[in-house]
């Protein structure tokens, strides 16, 4: 019987959108599975074969759930505010929500082709004001709380401001910007803006001065993430270390929480690595180095106090305020050259160049309040603000860095730990070091002298043992139009938050999508963004008085905004009135499988699980954690194509030839190459792009044979396969089941188009199981067991894998069993109904397709998945193989039942056991039940 797959998946996929088949109902009888995969952002170039492997394994995941009776979640949308749509926005003119909505076509079209069971009606957007009202009600429920460190939770502002009235910051334990201690009294007489602005040092959601990455080609503050070598990833802009008044999220104060919170997550490891990293626990001691005819003094943080004998010297970080007061007149020009030198580069930059060190002397100088030795001050770009005080102190006996700067600018070293040097380097000298000996050390191994350090250390009032993270507040505002607008506008130059009732607050349109000739964001070109306090509504700018009418905030969200939240938007996306019904956040909980890459470890997860832990101390919802279980997808990698050019020319020489010449190695589209060969088609080649219609070719056997290389499968590289040509070509289902036939899920992998015709010709045998010379003609005779063993081995297997997320093997198997059941000419309904069900997660279409055949009005997606049966893989004969001194001679078939006695006597028995011994007795006869005979002679 001919294999229609065109007609068979449009006819299915027409069926589910037609009968909402993948409708999910909030059924609390059922248990429930949510599965979920990282949000999509909707790019112009489409989806390429690559994209689709994780949303395929939690699909069939997904369906396999459903079969066991699973009431399943399984949602999509689209993270569709960003840079790249603003940025077409910049270069066309065309509004974002255009190109966006295009892209969001596009994106849908090809994943309906491929057959996801997607429950479509509850398909979110991050750029739809339906939704982001509900992102700008977050923030300013995060704006209007605290976090109380004495409950371990955050709290409504409002009980902070009852503490203020009653007892000032008496007994107030709370994650602050800066230590501020005032009455009761205090508090109450002070002014409203004076109020305003001690809230703001307590607030989780605040607005403060802070070090951003600035990128002036883009307009825009950038994420560390999307900085690559000083250069913005989108357009390769020169990014700047600028400070700027940005809005913050606090969440250094879920630190402790996010790491511990690790522990009982179903993570791969290294993903918790990452996170744990980042995050950065240490355990160390705050000391006060005195400054030398000042006022001022450095608070540096350390993980190893008991090495302050040994401190020589201070580093402050460029962006450190103490600089400016510390910086003597005759070393002010050298500081402002180096700042300014540092500013170039992003703070990643700064921490992976380990071996060039480089500063700058302030002119100032501190006292070791151990040694009493004075230590010059310099700055320097190895030392980052964000971590610590900002300040270190340099002990170059015992850190590399620190060694390497006192070795250049001829600074001391002093050796303090059981009088031996850490530094591994070529170039040191034992003779530059000096060894310190200190009662408080001798003896005491590192633990003890840590700990005894920290206590001279507060005995001298000069500090205090404490806990450090690594992990700083996230930055959440961005210079950009296309993103969620921050509800809030300024009186009197202080932010104060939108009503509820006035969200969303609407992205206004704008003339253009770059900054104001002043330099403001996008947003400052709006004609009609302005609050009326009075009338509670936008306005016309014109009409700022800053009496009734007040500027509003001209910075949108980031990106992640949007994707911090949106899997608990799924539960009740419809809903008018709260972000999400709490009966149905509570129903839905964590996500119980979360697929997606590897490259959100330290970012859009980090910031998910800190809103979650959020929402839950503020009990909207009732989960501390998003994703219970979480799978890194590898990736499906390109085989790229190269020609060679020989420099200076125009000629193209042939793979093999290449090595003669002095060559440019240049990627083309694989689409140029001859059918599935790697050869290429010089006239389309020479038609391609303008540049190569002149091109010369220096051939091979007559031929150009292009170079084939395995890398990332990306637009840039021209090596995409499309996957709507392999659904035209293969079908949908031959997709799925060939991207988890090409490896292990988290594993990445080559694409090889070739190998798809293999799985087609599976699919193929499959589907004529089921057919007799072009006709239906399924049995209902009962099956032998022969066929039944071939069912439940597959059906052991493929529950096994799907369990342990093993897709590749599961496909092998069905290869396996098709081919058996094939060989036997199998056409039983009983063999053939359940083999359905079991394929039906991995190639829905043509399951449902052979399902209906056999009867069924019912989509298959709901039929139980067969239960697994030992008795059909019971052995009641063993073939046991008979050898002769070590020689197997004849196969001997025994009931499986049958003792060492009986086996022996059954054998001997035999005539060819007989013809064998030749009258003589055996010397031996060894037996191992259900495996082996061997007779010695």
């Amino acid at each position: 019987m001919f294999y229609d797959h065109k007609n068979i998946e449009q006819k299915w996929q027409n069926f589910w959108e037609s009968n909402q088949t993948y409708k999910t109902e909030s059924d609390t009888d059922k248990p429930k599975f949510y599965v979920l995969d990282m949000f999509p952002y909707p790019s112009g170039a489409g989806l390429h074969v690559g994209h689709p492997l994780g949303y395929i394994a939690s699909d069939i995941y997904a369906r396999y759930k459903r079969h066991q009776g699973f009431n399943v979640l399984h949602p999509i949308g689209y993270d569709s505010f960003g840079l790249p749509a603003e940025q077409y926005a910049i270069q066309t003119g065309q509004h974002p929500a255009i190109t966006t909505e295009e892209n969001i076509t596009r994106y849908e079209e090809q994943l309906r082709k491929i057959g996801f069971s997607f429950d479509w009606s509850r398909e979110v957007r991050t750029s739809d004001p339906s939704y982001y009202k509900w992102t700008q009600w977050i923030f300013i429920q995060l704006f209007d709380s605290w976090y109380n460190k004495r409950n371990d939770r955050a709290e409504p502002i409002l009980t902070l401001i009852s503490h203020f009235e009653s007892v000032g910051t008496e007994g107030l334990l709370a994650e602050q910007n800066e230590q501020l201690n005032f009455t009761a009294e205090e508090w109450n007489s002070a002014s409203e803006l004076d109020q305003q602005d001690i809230l703001l040092n307590y607030r989780l959601a605040y607005r403060a001065e802070t070090t951003v990455n600035w990128c002036p080609g883009l307009g825009t503050v950038l994420a560390n993430d999307e900085v690559k070598d000083g250069k913005s990833e989108r357009g390769g802009f020169p990014v700047f270390q600028k400070k700027m008044m940005q809005w913050s999220m606090r969440i250094t104060a879920y630190s402790e929480r996010l790491l511990q919170g690790l522990q009982n997550l179903d993570w791969p490891q290294p993903l918790k690595d990452s996170q744990e990293y980042w995050i950065g626990k240490s355990q160390g001691a705050l000391v006060k180095f005195e400054v030398l005819d000042s006022l001022e003094n450095i608070s540096v943080f350390t993980t190893r106090p008991d090495t302050i004998f040994g401190a020589t010297f201070v580093v402050l970080a460029p962006e450190n305020p103490l600089v400016k007061n510390l910086t003597t007149e005759g070393q002010f020009d050298e500081i402002q050259k180096y700042i300014d030198l540092t500013a170039k580069k992003t703070e990643r930059d700064r921490m992976a160049d380990v071996k060039n060190v480089s500063g700058a002397f302030t002119g100032s100088y501190a006292t070791n309040p151990f040694t009493l030795e004075k230590m010059a001050v310099y700055i320097s770009d190895y030392v980052l603000m964000g971590y610590g005080t900002g300040a270190v102190m340099a002990v170059p006996a015992h850190d590399e860095r620190d060694h390497r700067f006192a070795k250049k600018f001829g600074l001391p070293i002093v050796n303090v730990i059981e009088n031996t040097i850490d530094i591994q380097e070529e170039s040191y000298d034992s003779k530059d070091s000096v060894c310190v000996n200190s009662s408080f050390l001798n003896g005491l191994n590192y633990y003890d002298a840590k700990t005894l350090i920290i206590s001279e250390i507060e005995k001298k009032d000069m500090g205090h043992g404490t806990i450090n993270y690594r992990q700083r507040d996230a930055i959440f505002s961005r210079q950009r139009y296309w993103g969620e607008p921050v509800p809030i506008f300024y009186k009197d130059g202080m932010p104060y938050a939108l009503p509820i009732s006035a969200l969303p607050l609407e992205l206004p349109e704008v003339e253009k999508y770059l900054p104001t000739e002043a330099g403001d964001p996008p947003l400052g070109n709006a004609k009609t963004f302005a609050w009326d306090e009075e009338n509670q509504k936008v306005v016309s700018t014109d009409l700022i008085d800053e009496q009734t009418v007040f500027p509003l905030e001209l910075s949108t969200m980031p990106g992640w905004a949007g994707s911090s939240w949106y899997f608990l938007r799924y539960a009740d996306p419809e809903n008018n009135a709260v972000f999400a019904g709490k009966n149905l956040t509570d129903y839905w909980g964590q996500v119980d499988l979360y697929i997606g890459g590897s490259e959100h470890a330290t970012g859009h997860l980090l910031y998910s699980r800190f809103w979650t832990m959020f929402l839950k101390d503020r009990e909207f919802i009732s989960h501390e954690e998003p994703f219970k279980k979480l799978i890194n997808q590898g990736m499906i990698l390109g085989m790229s194509a190269f020609v060679f050019r020989i420099e200076g020319t125009n000629q193209y020489v042939s793979k093999a030839l290449a090595k003669n010449h002095q060559t440019q190695k240049i990627h083309v589209d694989v689409s140029l190459l001859k059918g599935t060969s790697d050869e290429l088609d010089l006239e389309k080649f020479k038609t391609w792009r303008p540049e190569f219609s002149e091109a010369e070719f220096i051939l091979e056997d007559g031929k150009y044979i292009t170079e084939r290389e395995v890398e990332k499968m990306s637009k840039s590289k021209y090596n995409v396969v499309n996957p709507d040509d392999i659904c035209e070509e293969y079908g949908a289902d031959c997709l799925r089941l060939y991207e988890m036939f090409l490896g292990p899920l988290e594993q990445s992998k080559p694409w090889n188009t070739q190998g798809l015709s293999g799985v087609y010709g599976f699919l193929k045998k499959f589907y004529n199981l089921y057919f007799k010379d072009n006709e239906f003609a399924v049995s209902e005779e009962e099956p032998t067991k022969e066929e039944y063993k071939i069912l439940h081995t597959l059906i052991k297997k493929v529950v096994t894998d799907i369990d342990n997320f093993s897709f590749n093997t599961s496909v092998s198997q069905f290869m396996i069993a098709v081919n058996e059941l094939q060989k036997l000419k199998t056409n039983k309904r009983k063999i053939l109904a359940p083999l359905a069900v079991i394929l039906s997660p991995y190639a829905p279409h043509i399951a449902e397709e052979l399902w209906s055949e056999l009867g069924h009005v019912e989509t298959i997606e709901f039929a139980p998945f067969p239960v697994f049966e030992e008795k059909y893989l019971v052995e009641d004969e063993i073939a046991y193989p008979v050898s002769f001194n070590g020689k197997m001679r004849f196969k001997l078939n025994l009931a499986a039942d049958l003792g060492i006695p009986e086996i022996q006597e059954a054998v001997l028995a035999d005539d060819r056991t007989k013809e064998q011994l030749q009258g003589n007795n055996p010397k031996k006869v060894i037996i191992v039940p259900k495996k082996i005979i061997n007779i010695v002679l």
